[in-house]
């Protein structure tokens, strides 16, 4: 079956938002840095931001680290009024950034502080996702970028953002938030009436497993936050109607392999699902094909009938490598069909596997013109 192709090119000139999204361990990364670093030289001012915390795209790209400032790419060729930015999630200061934006000086000193809030903007579940949110609207809003490139944790959790503002709303008008609350409004002794006339049950075992000082920390933190609220609720409601919106688009990236087509179906379902535009899925790492006239079955009965003879070792081993890498082919070219009969509606594109990794920005252009298949210039 024949998917339609999709159109690197055509979609690194119009698009605003690209969100790459896979499983691990498919070049997702490299997926990401590729088009950007490709778009950057098409004349775009482009910004990957990266919330995989290898440090790979730091690597390719010559920087020696990425924070959660956006820093310039240099080398990268700015004929065209192009540049590239590179960065990766710190979501702590995206969370310490947010709060002393919209939050009163003394409130917000006072969260910062606040020893649960400490743990949450460093660890807690969740928190990375809707960070994240938080960050690519900030690059937006700027208004300094042509296009920013998203590049997704290697899980399955790297569509948690598309949950964000359900999972707040729900937290937010919880029952949980309102017993936490409680205690902090009724304020001064009235937190320990509160306590054994309204909650005791609850907050006695809250109390043995998390203990009463974290417990406070918890009300106090949730009270000072309040206020905060309402605009939590609402930057991620309109990020959520960012990514749904016209000039976004997101690419899902897999190996020829059984789990990561696996796991690229899942992501195209579930785009589907949340009506999030899909622009394509990139098929890394492919083998391609050599001579197709010597097939695998007559390479084989060649080199043994050279080792037979005694004579041309070299050129028995030569035909044993080419007949491996035309079923190595044949099995990928198979599990691809696969993915195409089960979604046959969804653009596609491949990319050679390559001989070693990819390490810095040739490296980058190199998988960037395959995608776009002009083999010649990374900006044609």
């Amino acid at each position: 079956m024949t998917s339609p192709v999709l159109e690197v090119d055509a979609l690194l000139d119009t698009a605003k938002i690209l969100v790459c999204t896979g499983s691990g361990g498919v070049g997702k990364t490299t997926t990401a840095a590729s088009l950007a670093l490709r778009a950057a030289e098409r004349g775009r001012r482009t910004v990957v931001l990266t919330i995989d915390p290898a440090r790979r795209l730091a690597q390719s790209m010559g920087l020696s680290e990425l924070d959660n400032t956006p820093r310039r790419v240099e080398g990268v060729d700015g004929a065209k009024g192009g540049s590239l930015d590179a960065m990766m999630l710190d979501m702590k200061r995206t969370f310490d950034d947010i709060v002393l934006t919209h939050a009163e000086p003394a409130k917000a000193e006072a969260i910062l502080a606040n020893p649960f809030y400490q743990a949450l903007s460093s660890s807690f579940a969740g928190t990375q996702e809707y960070m994240a949110m938080e960050k690519l609207a900030q690059l937006v809003a700027t208004g300094g970028y042509d296009l920013v490139v998203v590049d997704t944790p290697p899980t399955r959790s790297a569509l948690d953002f598309l949950d964000a503002p359900e999972r707040l709303t729900t937290f937010l008008d919880g029952r949980m938030i309102k017993i936490l609350l409680a205690p902090a409004k009724a304020g001064g002794k009235a937190y320990l009436k509160v306590v054994t006339a309204g909650f005791n049950v609850f907050t006695s075992v809250l109390t043995k497993i998390i203990g009463a000082s974290v417990l406070q920390d918890v009300s106090q933190f949730v009270a000072a936050l309040e206020t905060m609220f309402g605009g939590f609720r609402e930057r991620a409601q309109a990020t959520y109607d960012l990514l749904k919106a016209d000039g976004t688009a997101f690419v899902v990236v897999a190996a020829p392999e059984p789990d990561a087509l696996r796991e690229a179906s899942y992501f195209v379902e579930r785009l589907a699902e949340e009506r999030m535009p899909l622009a394509g899925l990139v098929v890394n790492r492919v083998h391609r094909p050599g001579s197709a006239a010597l097939s695998p079955e007559r390479s084989l009965a060649a080199a043994e009938s050279l080792d037979e003879s005694g004579g041309h070792p070299l050129a028995a081993a030569v035909l044993r490598l080419h007949a491996g890498r035309m079923t190595l082919a044949a099995r990928e070219q198979r599990l691809q069909e696969r993915f195409r009969h089960a979604h046959p509606g969804v653009a596609v594109v491949q990319v050679a596997a390559l001989p070693g990794d990819v390490h810095d920005l040739d490296g980058l252009r190199t998988v960037g013109a395959d995608m776009a298949g002009a083999a010649g210039s990374p900006a044609a």
